[in-house]
């Protein structure tokens, strides 16, 4: 029987099963890479609100705590936003007849939410519970960032599953003591891994990585 292809078919062949194979590669680099990047992820990217809202102003111009307007942040899966009365006790007296704050005297009058847009929104299949993160001693910060000093809020991280388990593997290294968890001024020491290790075992923290923690 005569040969159908001829034997440079097999040089071309193993070629291809390369080439397709250095093909595949780069594109599954390609998505991951894109994956990461703050084109999706959006870090770093100020989000506008109405009526524009500026933690540095609040937070580090007068000192307010975070638990002020995140009211359930220490007791439940979601941190909160604040009514509108909340922002009214202030502006009820301050910047009254400010026009930025129209919307907001607006929403008190009729009794009508604010609608503001999010910053952080986890996926529908991602369980997040605040108030377990913050009675074991993981401050605001390590997730949101340097909040005292956004005039606009933006994600600090990605909060995507990889750098979740940074922490998940080892708490050691962002846990900090209970009383700093709203300290947006609070820096690891020197002896982090140390201390981190020592308040692991006060607040019986162990590594947990099991797929269940998260995806319930």
């Amino acid at each position: 029987m005569a040969q159908i292809f001829h034997k440079s078919f097999n040089s071309i062949s193993k070629a291809s099963i390369v080439a397709g194979g250095l093909v595949a590669a780069t594109l599954l680099t390609l998505v991951a890479t894109a994956n990461t990047s703050a084109w999706i992820t959006a870090v770093g990217e100020a989000r506008e609100q109405t009526p524009p809202f500026s933690h540095k102003h609040h937070v580090a111009g007068l000192g307010i705590d975070c638990r002020y307007c995140h009211t359930t942040v220490e007791e439940a899966g979601f941190a909160g936003i604040p009514a509108t009365k909340t922002c009214m006790t202030c502006h009820s007296q301050v910047w009254t007849d400010a026009p930025i704050l129209e919307p907001v005297r607006e929403s008190f009058r009729t009794d009508k939410p604010l609608e503001w847009l999010r910053v952080h929104d986890l996926p529908d299949f991602v369980y997040f519970d605040h108030s377990i993160h913050v009675a074991k001693g993981v401050g605001c910060s390590t997730c949101h960032g340097q909040v005292d000093q956004m005039p606009l809020m933006w994600k600090e991280n990605t909060l995507n599953m990889a750098w979740c388990l940074s922490c998940h593997r080892d708490p050691a290294q962002f846990v900090r003591p209970k009383d700093k968890v709203f300290d947006m001024t609070w820096t690891p020491p020197a002896n982090q891994r140390e201390q981190g290790e020592a308040l692991m075992q006060e607040y019986h923290i162990t590594s947990k990585t099991n797929c269940g923690v998260c995806h319930r």
